[in-house]
């Protein structure tokens, strides 16, 4: 097992939504702050390789958790699936080589769902992840991640890097990216119901048909098995991070207006693409080699969501 209370730890993506909820469980486990070390978009541009070099050079990493991506909803990966392909991958690549070079003691790549292939029998199994081409709209992106996991086992094979890969499902909670622009699910779905019941509007638009299917983890959860992962997971094969159930978007709608108080109607944009038809985690790898179990109910975990945005969203700057 690592001790992560000696180890200088780099978090990319520190400052973003899962990368805030990942510094406050290292925080519980009494990682000293200074220990916590998190390259800023404003000081490094992690897809250029100088700048890699420069922040391993003055942050001196034992252990990095690459959380960093460029990253949104279906509407985003359609509009974007060059930059998100290029900026995913030559992070992970930088990254990775310069762990290498410096021999640090552990990396932990944190991939994405979207990487596996878009008819895959439910629930995931990791075993799975190669058996087809994931769902188009954000293929680029999946794939990109995906890529990693191969350098990650070929380090460890040719160089003895010790390199671990996550697969979080469809993160949620606290603190979450509710632009409109580039948001995921929940958040834009809570955006819209609190926004319309605040506006007194009677009716929402949601894209699709509402019949695919998601698997949501709170981030609170998800940052547990990445912390356990660090800790005690040290094998090449990818590991899913999940909460074990599924539901589909038209009750995930139903749910959160139920939720928010939003009683008006609900109108499918049926021109608007599903993305995966569904998506749900084998999560047995993670409880058999880390023992790590999501704990949060999924209403509670909406409830905290909603609260959260309700008493922050005047705050909120979207460019």
């Amino acid at each position: 097992m690592l001790d992560l209370t000696k180890q200088r730890i780099v978090i990319t993506g520190g400052a973003g939504f899962l990368g805030q909820h990942l510094q406050q469980k290292l925080s519980q486990r009494s990682i000293p702050q200074q220990n916590m070390l998190i390259p800023l978009i404003t000081d490094y541009d992690l897809t250029k390789e100088a700048d890699v070099v420069r922040m391993y050079d003055r942050m001196r990493p034992d252990v990095v958790i690459h959380l960093a991506g460029e990253v949104g909803g279906i509407g985003a990966n359609r509009e974007n699936p060059g930059r998100f392909f290029y900026a995913n991958m030559a992070m992970g690549l930088h990254l990775i080589e310069q762990a290498r070079i410096r021999k640090v003691k552990k990396f932990v790549q944190v991939g994405t769902i979207c990487a596996y292939p878009k008819f895959t029998p439910v629930p995931f199994k990791e075993e799975n992840l190669w058996n087809g081409y994931p769902e188009e709209t954000n293929a680029p992106y999946g794939i990109a991640k995906k890529a990693l996991l191969v350098m990650l086992q070929g380090y460890r094979q040719q160089y003895g890097l010790n390199g671990i890969y996550l697969l979080p499902v469809n993160l949620y909670g606290p603190g979450d990216n509710f632009n409109p622009a580039s948001s995921h699910v929940i958040p834009a779905l809570i955006k819209k119901c609190v926004d319309a019941v605040d506006a007194g509007k009677d009716f929402i638009e949601c894209w699709g048909t509402g019949s695919a299917s998601r698997e949501f983890i709170y981030a609170a959860d998800a940052v547990e098995g990445i912390v356990l992962a660090t800790e005690k997971y040290d094998s090449p094969e990818p590991a899913n991070i999940g909460a074990g159930f599924e539901i589909t978007i038209k009750d995930l709608v139903e749910k959160v207006a139920k939720i928010t108080g939003f009683t008006g109607k609900i109108i499918w944009d049926t021109t608007k693409p599903d993305g995966q038809p569904r998506r749900c985690l084998d999560t047995s790898r993670a409880f058999r080699e880390f023992g790590f179990k999501a704990k949060t109910d999924f209403d509670a975990g909406l409830k905290a969501t909603i609260e959260w945005y309700r008493a922050n969203r005047d705050k909120l700057k979207y460019a």
